[in-house]
């Protein structure tokens, strides 16, 4: 049955042309990863970022969310991080800039202009970053960082202002077209486009993580055991982010009887669906980053070279701030993106009220409430997703670097992506991929104030 049922996607032509265009472009992707900005030194580079892995630092992470393209410095070294960046800073400018949020009520159009005004920012701050990560790859090999091993080769054999100038046009323009492609999936093919390039990013390292833990395990550095529990440990966390990612709080709301040009509407009773985890992946990403700062910039501020030591030195402590920072980062982007006031205000223009609730501030006091609780819920499962998988891999002694952040990303895209599909097979009247009798497959609900 369920045999049949993924067959189905491959019997509709509009749905395997999209796929089809979907595959071809995250191929194109993928690609690029593997053409080098001119002027690296390519062997020097994996050479640097082979001692980062076992240092850590927002190297370790950018490298991350770039697919191992950082690794390779190749011409989609940036990512597509910068596009992330701008539409966190249009999203926080939208709540104290009222021209944007404006923009932001007016449906359509209002977003249209948003999405124009993150491209410049994405182009921007590619800019931005493609001269810092110039001037930084320059300084390999050349100069030492307190604190760190010295590095024997030069990244950049020939540095001059022609190198600064082709870095920066070589790495804005591979943010430009990766920034193209995934608007071109989102249209015309399936899913998220931004969403599934991470996704692709991520999900292609994990078959050299698992060549290596099989090379640990043949070389008998690591029991078999202790990778078949890391395994259904990480099995074990699947599902709980899949039900987590699902689950929300349905607020009831009762909608009065209401007169549409001759004809009376009886009331309806609803609900508002809130999600336990608001925020997505956003917190682990900004804690991840502060607590890399340390080793970042220890190179300009030497003393942030001790503080590094000292996270580093107790991965109590060091989790225990992640924890914090977690948590914090959860209640600061829920409220800067949930707005109480507006979802109290929509449901009374509709006619609507929460049952036992008066409509307006009441209403507004009552969602904020809920919204504190729902959020220290998800805070809490964001902090144990991203710290148990180390703490288990540690415990283990595993060396696995497919961390909690990474999983939370990789889920929550398939999550939305099965779903566009089965959107499809349900609209041409097939059955999802549970079958005629098996559930529906939920995404994870896009719900904003």
């Amino acid at each position: 049955m369920a045999l049949n049922a993924v067959a189905n996607v491959f019997r509709i032509a509009e749905l395997r042309t999209r796929l089809f265009y979907t595959l071809v472009l995250l191929a194109v992707y993928r690609l690029g990863i593997f053409i080098n900005t001119p002027g690296v030194d390519r062997a020097a580079m994996n050479a640097f970022m082979e001692a980062q892995k076992k240092a850590g630092g927002l190297v370790s992470l950018f490298n991350l969310f770039s697919g191992g393209a950082l690794e390779q410095m190749s011409i989609f070294g940036l990512g597509i991080m910068p596009y992330v960046s701008a539409s966190i800073i249009m999203q926080l400018l939208a709540v104290v800039v009222p021209t944007l949020e404006r923009l932001q009520k007016e449906g359509g159009v209002g977003r249209q202009k948003i999405n124009q005004y993150t491209r410049y920012g994405t182009i921007v701050l590619s800019i931005v970053q493609g001269v810092g990560i110039s001037r930084w790859l320059a300084s390999l090999g050349r100069s030492q960082i307190p604190g760190s091993q010295e590095l024997n080769q030069v990244v950049v054999p020939t540095d001059n202002l022609w190198f600064t100038f082709m870095t920066v046009i070589t790495l804005t323009a591979g943010t430009a077209f990766i920034m193209w492609l995934g608007e071109r999936i989102t249209e015309n093919g399936i899913g998220n486009g931004i969403s599934l390039i991470i996704f692709a990013g991520i999900v292609a390292r994990i078959p050299p993580g698992s060549k290596q833990l099989y090379d640990l395990t043949s070389q008998d550095v690591v029991s078999i055991g202790s990778v078949l529990g890391l395994a259904a440990f990480m099995l074990l966390i699947v599902a709980v982010v899949v039900y987590i990612e699902r689950g929300m709080r349905r607020l009831p709301v009762q909608y009065a009887k209401r007169m549409a040009g001759r004809r009376m509407f009886a009331g309806q009773a609803t609900y508002f669906p809130m999600k336990v985890n608001t925020s997505g992946v956003i917190p682990p990403i900004f804690a991840g980053a502060l607590l890399s700062f340390p080793a970042t910039l220890g190179s300009w501020l030497p003393w942030l070279i001790d503080v590094q030591r000292g996270l580093q030195s107790n991965a109590w402590i060091y989790n225990g701030v992640f924890v914090l920072l977690i948590v914090f980062f959860t209640y600061f982007y829920t409220s800067l993106t949930f707005r109480p006031d507006d979802v109290a205000d929509n449901i009374k223009k509709q006619g609507g009220y929460i049952p036992g609730i008066r409509p307006g501030r009441q209403t507004a006091d009552y969602i904020e409430r809920v919204l504190n609780r729902i959020t220290f819920g998800g805070a809490v499962y964001l902090a144990a997703i991203c710290v148990i998988p180390q703490v288990v891999s540690g415990f283990l002694g595993v060396d696995f670097s497919f961390g909690g952040t990474a999983l939370l990303i990789v889920v929550g895209v398939a999550l939305d992506t099965v779903q566009q599909i089965e959107g499809h097979l349900i609209s041409r009247n097939y059955d999802g991929f549970a079958g005629p009798r098996g559930p529906r497959i939920r995404g994870r609900l896009k719900v904003m104030g």
